[in-house]
């Protein structure tokens, strides 16, 4: 037998150094397979760097193999730098990922371990960070890697693991190439360990003849996994890495599958990304058509108007901060300023109508609420609110802004008769770091309902602007649509402009597997969340929407508004929770409205 120093010198070579007859009589035949099966090459390659430090050797490598790994810095940064964490990746082509993995982790983080096949271990410079295991092992002999990955966890290491066990390949005829079922130990190790995991993917598979290898025996597949480094020469690796999912996520799912789904989901899901540049593209080019902002407007006229109004008009006040309801007559430099900050902050949010200033014929028939800075003097959010009932009486359909995007039937329009028209909502940048605006123009809206307790419905536009990418947008609209509609209303409102729906597919997963983890908008959120560069889930007042009960009747694209795509929500106050509605009625305000609805139900009953 070949001695460990020698064989660990030829970690691609298969020949043998015996001298018996029958060793000689294999020698040609030994070397003709080292050659047929690309190992003589590697060996080449390997002969190259054999003498490079171990933290060089998977970079030296790529560069021999001519490969590059792109990976940006947001990505990286997404890294944890210390702290035990399970690393979870897709293995689509077999080699070329694994020294990626070592190459990355060198310079992040050097305490990483990689659960790697036991061949790997013939490289000296990869030993000090595998824990080998055997691919096709179904005894207990994997039992001894998957206690000292354990043991590596509790010690604060970084742990990767390919959970597939084997290259990714075409699963059944006509299905997308991808892993084949992942490891069950998977679910175990992290319950375990109670680590976070961090889902990591890589872009792209192995050629054809790979793929028709794996129809003969997934052994006969193994033994191209040379070439199939070889072949990699001029490839960029695009390696995309997902947010840290806490130990607290994977504590909620009982199920060993349901757990493993979820995490191939996060993993797979992070191959959605593209088109990005398109819709950057044409946010820049809508840029440069936009007017300059009319000018800020004078501080003694807006103060001037706002000691004019009538006491009952300020709702609320909270430290620095006054939220009270104006009208376009009572205050039109006030509402200069509002359409002023209102284009200013859509725009930093890719949407806005490019004009100079944000106005239009619907603000003088809407009133206005207003949070107010009075230590600064400046307006620092706005929305506007209109009473349905009275702006169908002035006006028709034509009186609301949401007929702009949506036409209604009439029985719809009797049912809203009792409901408010939200929205133009914003909160200037400045402020945006802080949740408190935003919490206090919606107790500012509570205040409002409280003093109008008529109103049992708020219904409006909630923006998903064209700063999301195409594939997180379909994402959203696909999941509202499929789980958030109101049935029995939405065949009574359409938009003036569809939006294309079609099938989002994720790679590895049918419709009947990623259905079930896809209708949470909180799942979805985080899968979101992944896709953007600066990490937003779903818009916050969609959250918020949500969060109340609200719901979905249609969806409408939007030219006019920079292409945002708007979700028509409607929100039932009486299925809203007691909580949410006392924490921004008060529960005196909350007792108040509740005794006039129950009051005004009777009435009609």
């Amino acid at each position: 037998m070949v001695g460990k120093t020698e064989r660990l010198s030829t970690p691609f070579s298969v020949n043998q150094s015996e001298s018996s007859r029958s060793a000689l009589l294999r020698r040609p035949f030994l070397r003709g397979a080292e050659y047929l099966l690309g190992l003589r090459r590697c060996q080449k390659l390997y002969a190259k760097i054999a003498n490079c430090a171990p933290e060089d050797f998977a970079d030296k490598a790529l560069q021999q193999l001519g490969v590059t790994c792109h990976l940006d810095d947001h990505g990286r940064n997404r890294i944890p730098t210390s702290g035990s964490c399970i690393l979870i990746a897709n293995h689509p082509y077999g080699g070329i990922e694994g020294l990626a993995m070592f190459a990355l982790l060198h310079k992040v983080r050097p305490d990483f371990k990689i659960m790697a096949n036991f061949m790997l271990e013939r490289i000296p410079q990869l030993q000090p960070h595998l824990i080998s295991v055997d691919p096709f092992s179904s005894s207990g002999r994997n039992l001894v890697p998957l206690r000292q990955s354990l043991n590596w966890l509790r010690h604060g290491g970084l742990l990767v693991i390919f959970p597939a066990g084997e290259v990714s390949s075409r699963q059944s005829p006509g299905q997308d190439v991808s892993d084949p079922p992942w490891d069950s130990a998977l679910p175990r190790l992290v319950r375990m360990s109670k680590a976070p995991v961090l889902p990591v993917f890589f872009s792209g598979e192995n050629g054809r003849v790979f793929q028709w290898a794996g129809q003969i025996h997934q052994r006969v597949r193994t033994i191209l996994l040379p070439w199939m480094l070889l072949n990699k020469r001029g490839k960029i690796l695009s390696i995309k890495v997902g947010n840290l999912l806490p130990r607290k996520k994977m504590a909620e799912f009982n199920c060993d599958q349901n757990l493993s789904d979820y995490l191939r989901l996060r993993t797979y899901a992070l191959g959605l990304e593209s088109g990005r540049e398109t819709l950057l593209q044409e946010a820049r080019s809508t840029q440069h058509e936009q007017e300059r902002l009319i000018e800020t407007q004078d501080v003694d006229l807006l103060q001037a108007e706002i000691d004019q109004l009538p006491r009952g008009q300020q709702l609320l006040s909270s430290g620095e901060f006054d939220v009270l309801v104006v009208t376009a007559s009572q205050g039109p430099t006030l509402l200069r300023e509002i359409g002023r900050l209102r284009e200013l902050t859509f725009r930093q949010a890719g949407e806005g109508t490019g004009r100079s200033v944000d106005l239009d014929q619907f603000d003088n028939d809407y009133s206005h609420l207003l949070l107010w800075n009075r230590k600064k003097l400046e307006v620092v959010g706005s929305y506007r609110i209109g009473q349905i009932d009275r702006l169908l009486a002035r006006r028709g359909a034509a009186g609301l802004y949401t007929s702009t995007l949506f036409d209604f039937k009439p029985q719809i329009l009797e049912k809203l008769q009792n409901a408010l028209e939200l929205g133009r909502s914003f909160v200037r940048p400045e402020y945006q770091r802080s949740y408190a605006p935003l919490l206090l123009l919606w107790k500012g809206i509570g205040h409002y309902l409280v003093a109008n307790p008529q109103y049992r419905y708020l219904i409006g536009p909630v923006s998903i602007s064209s700063d999301y990418s195409s594939n997180s947008r379909q994402l959203m609209i696909n999941t509202l649509s499929r789980h958030y509609l109101v049935d029995e209303l939405a065949n009574l409102v359409s938009p003036r402009l569809p939006v294309p729906l079609k099938p989002l597919k994720i790679c590895g997963f049918s419709a009947q597997q990623s259905d079930p983890l896809l209708q949470d908008m909180e799942t979805v959120s985080t899968l979101i969340a992944d896709l953007e560069s600066d990490s937003k889930g779903i818009p916050v007042l969609l959250r918020h929407y949500l969060n109340l009960g609200g719901k979905l009747l249609a969806f409408n694209l939007d030219p006019a508004f920079s292409n945002v795509i708007d979700g028509l929500l409607l929100v039932d106050l009486h299925q809203t929770s007691r909580k949410q509605l006392q924490r921004y009625m008060g529960r005196e305000g909350y007792q108040l409205y509740m005794d006039r609805q129950q009051l005004s139900t009777a009435q009609c009953a």
